[in-house]
């Protein structure tokens, strides 16, 4: 088939039905390529929503408060091109193949030589009885989301006004991507929410069984109710008419039978828009979508399909990556190129309520002979595999949940061997391991949804002369998309800059021009209390995985004001949400501050109790605390509530801060003691708890040197001398661990704390962003001599400063707890079961071990047919390899 011959009157006139994120990469290819001008095609898009095309995938922003214009895509100035006009609001009705006319509802008429359909799909909702009741929404476009947002402000205000304390609550059938995406929203309405997934696990095509067990644990950590290998039966109405309960059908996970809501977001799937191709009788798929061929082009040589309406040979793509190749590919056919699509690379990467899942190539290992690396975090929440051959050297899929740092890096190397041990590439960040962004080839794709290599990258910056991160974007476009290969484009951009002796951009990320240290000054010096306030001053856009949570530290270093206060806690980790670390079963471990490891025997008692009447598991950590496992999100203030009686606080376990101040017994009761290590500890751990940083910090104190603290392997260490305190820091345990170093011998105590005061807040100040001590004083100019003259002997003249600093920290600190439990709007926070807040969560398992409760393996559940599913089967963390 050719391209259609121009026709008699004027340029060629090219009709794109859709306005959506895949019709503005076929407008911006065309016009990028100069397909419209100098008499080239005449382009009108027919969009049928009122605005310009949107960043779909970004739809959930729309909910922290941004303007909806935020999620405009590209430059506006694309709809001002000669030859090119934008008609919002124009819903095409017919297509006339034959006259090569489409027609409005508006009654108007477009002619053309070439016709694109770019409709995409629309929300797929179960025929289900109730579906239509008031209360029941999709969520697909900016309209969707807008409806639903004021409803559900509508239910709030009314249950305020009648005085009812039962938060509003929704549900969202579907837990695959659109679904948490529409979990999310609702979150950040203060829904409190739940999602209804048929399958036995959320996001089943995406994830396997140990990565489904993982999310749902992150996921119900932030307060949603996940209830997998559900279905739902009907709605049913209450007496204003509206939808009130969701009832489940027989067979249901965990034996739910119903829900009361009062908002239903069906999120269940999409369905391809190919009416307009049935009416006109081109040929559909076997699962819908319009028939094409390699070239996008339909069985009429003058019309394309593309996106999600799209059966290429069958198969049509529910993903933004493969829609952009597909228009890129009908722009290189419209101006006379053979371009073909060469299959969709299905990988994705999100952050779903907050939460990091990708999933990348062969996911499933349904390769012959393929093998699996494990890597399992259940403290950290994390799970990762890697598929390989079955040699164990290339690389053919993987999942991440939890931490998806690694996928910008391994989803290029899909096909190739790893090199090396391919579990390096699953440890934590900031470990060693997996290979630099040097070593990936040039025709590595970096960039999936835009096409672009590492070469393009690298070649963008020798020989175009971009010469940071937000210019190549503007060359190659890598990264413009989803924003998933971000850190790894800006790591390439670093290094070809680096070996070319260019000075490297130290700006944190796309949106803020300065680094981390930098923007501490900034928030320090204006006092900015938020990140909306701050990206609107000092930044640009919408923020993303880098900058929020650096805010979040800074703005938690800076301010003592409560970890969940405003803005804030929709910027804070996990565990920071609910001040407790989440364990591998969904529930939680509360760790109170002991400071120094003293603690009296009604304390121990205390503490025995409450681990007694609340069935947790205890363990006395490496920091000398003991460890509360097994606490349910509901029952935690409960919890706090006894040991803040008791004369505990929250230990803070769960933050990156001061973690611990390690110390032996000392001069009190050690025969080789010189120094009260004990009271110096103690002291330490007062005045530095809750000191928010950019890792966490933990501290050490030997009463001689002897060491029997391990000070040496602490952020700070301290070891008494016959003449007073020899101070050591960047010491850090880990994948990674360091020996601290000396900076300072023979201080007396007030000298001591004082030279640690300032070394803990010009850390905190001038650290990157995740960065451990150790490293920071590998790469801060001047290393260990250069932090010795700061804090010794004022060498820049801030040490007022830093000592103002930490004054105001110790003065300024409250028990989070305690301010928790006298919050009743932060209590809200902590509920499992709205409809029935005190039974417990029936996908929790045990068994008694050695006289404690653990949570059972999928081998004990299977033996006792009366225990309930839920526990998980991964246990970590750990590394393992198992064929298939």
């Amino acid at each position: 088939m050719s391209t259609p011959a121009p026709s008699t009157a004027g340029p060629r006139q090219l009709v794109v039905v859709g306005g959506g994120m895949v019709a503005h990469r076929l407008v911006e290819a065309l016009v990028d390529r100069g397909g419209v001008a100098d008499g080239g095609w005449q382009v009108t898009v027919l969009a049928e929503e009122p605005r310009a095309p949107y960043d779909r995938v970004a739809l959930t922003s729309y909910f922290s408060g941004r303007d909806p214009q935020d999620l405009a895509l590209g430059d506006p100035a694309l709809w001002d091109t000669p030859g090119v006009q934008l008609r919002r609001g124009e819903q095409v009705t017919e297509v006339d193949r034959r006259a090569r006319l489409v027609r409005t509802a508006g009654g108007r008429e477009h002619r053309y030589d070439a016709l694109v359909l770019a409709t995409g799909s629309a929300p797929f909702v179960p025929p289900v009885e109730g579906k239509d009741l008031p209360g029941c929404f999709v969520y697909r476009t900016i309209d969707d989301v807008a409806a639903l947002r004021q409803y559900v402000t509508e239910v709030d205000t009314r249950r305020q006004e009648d005085g009812s304390p039962r938060p509003v609550t929704g549900a969202v059938v579907g837990g695959g991507l659109l679904g948490l995406e529409a979990a999310g929203a609702l979150t950040a309405l203060g829904v409190q929410t739940h999602v209804v997934e048929f399958a036995p696990r959320l996001m089943p095509l995406q994830v396997d069984e140990g990565g489904g067990e993982a999310l749902q644990r992150l996921v119900g950590a932030l307060g949603v109710q996940v209830h997998a290998g559900t279905a739902t039966a009907k709605l049913t109405a209450g007496r204003d008419g509206r939808v009130a309960r969701m009832h489940a059908a027989e067979g249901s996970a965990a034996g739910l039978t119903h829900l009361d809501v009062d908002v239903v977001v069906f999120a269940a799937g999409v369905r391809p828009r190919d009416e307009l191709a049935r009416a006109c009788e081109l040929p559909v798929g076997p699962r819908g979508g319009v028939a094409v061929d390699p070239t996008c082009r339909t069985e009429d040589p003058a019309v394309w399909a593309i996106g999600e309406v799209a059966a290429v040979e069958g198969r049509t793509y529910g993903l933004v990556a493969p829609g952009y190749t597909m228009a890129e590919i009908v722009a290189d056919q419209l101006l006379g190129g053979a371009a073909e699509f060469p299959g969709a690379d299905l990988s994705t990467k999100l952050k779903l309520l907050g939460v990091d899942v990708a999933s990348f190539g062969d996911a499933f290992g349904t390769s012959p002979g393929a093998l699996s690396v494990v890597y399992g975090d259940p403290v950290a929440g994390v799970y990762k595999k890697l598929v390989l051959s079955d040699d164990a050297r290339t690389l053919l899929g993987g999942i991440l949940v939890g931490d998806a740092g690694a996928y910008a890096g391994l989803r290029p190397l899909v096909g190739r061997e790893l090199g090396g041990d391919p579990a390096a590439w699953l440890l934590p960040e900031g470990a060693e391991g997996g290979p630099a962004s040097a070593e990936l080839p040039d025709d590595a794709a970096v960039c999936s949804c835009n096409n672009v290599s590492a070469g393009a990258i690298r070649d963008a910056v020798r020989c175009d002369g971009c010469t940071d991160l937000g210019a190549v974007k503007a060359c190659t476009k890598a990264g413009t998309s989803c924003g998933s290969c971000l850190p790894l484009v800006k790591k390439l951009v670093t290094t070809e800059l680096a070996a070319a002796g260019v000075t490297v951009s130290s700006a944190l990320c796309e949106h803020f021009d300065v680094s981390r240290a930098q923007l501490f000054d900034v928030v320090r010096v204006t006092g900015i209390t938020s990140f909306s306030e701050l990206v609107d001053r000092h930044g640009r856009g919408r923020g993303c995985d880098i900058c929020k949570p650096v805010v979040a530290s800074i703005l938690a270093s800076l301010d003592s004001g409560h970890v969940l206060d405003g803005e804030r806690a929709t910027l804070q980790d996990t565990n920071d949400h609910v001040m407790a670390n989440i364990q591998k079963d969904g529930t939680y471990s509360v760790v109170p501050r002991i400071p120094g490891g003293e603690v009296t025997p009604e304390g121990l008692i205390a503490i025995g109790e409450v681990a007694r009447d609340f069935g947790l598991y205890t363990k006395i950590t490496g920091g000398q605390r003991i460890d509360l496992f097994g606490a349910r999100m509901e029952l935690l203030p409960a919890i706090w509530e006894r040991l803040v009686a008791a004369g505990f606080e929250s230990g803070h376990a769960y933050g990156k801060s001061l973690r611990t101040v390690k110390s032996c017994v000392g001069s009190t009761w050690c025969r080789y003691g010189v120094q009260d290590s004990v009271a110096l500890a103690i002291a330490l751990e007062l005045r530095y708890r809750g000191l928010r940083s950019p890792h966490k910090i933990k501290l050490g104190v030997s009463g001689c040197a002897r060491e029997c603290a391990e000070a040496r392997g602490k952020d700070v260490g301290v070891i008494a001398t016959d003449n007073g305190w020899n101070l050591y820091v960047g010491g850090n345990g880990g994948f990674t661990p360091r020996h601290a170093k000396l900076l300072a011998e023979d201080l007396g105590t007030e000298t001591l704390v004082r030279t640690i005061d300032r070394f803990l807040v010009y850390y905190v100040r001038t650290a990157d962003r995740l960065q451990r001590t150790a490293p920071w004083l590998e790469e801060i100019e001047g290393g260990l001599d250069h932090v010795r003259a700061v804090v010794l002997d004022d060498s820049l003249g801030i040490a007022a400063d830093l000592d103002a600093a930490m004054a105001d920290h110790v003065e300024g600190y409250t028990d989070e707890w305690r301010a928790t439990l006298e919050d009743p709007e932060k209590l809200r926070r902590f509920a499992s079961f709205v409809n029935a807040p005190d039974s417990p969560d029936p996908s929790l398992s045990y068994v008694v071990e050695r006289g404690q409760p653990r949570p059972s393996t999928a081998a004990e559940r299977t033996a006792d047919e009366a225990a309930r599913p839920g526990a998980v089967l991964v246990a970590g963390p750990r590394l393992e390899v198992f064929s298939r």
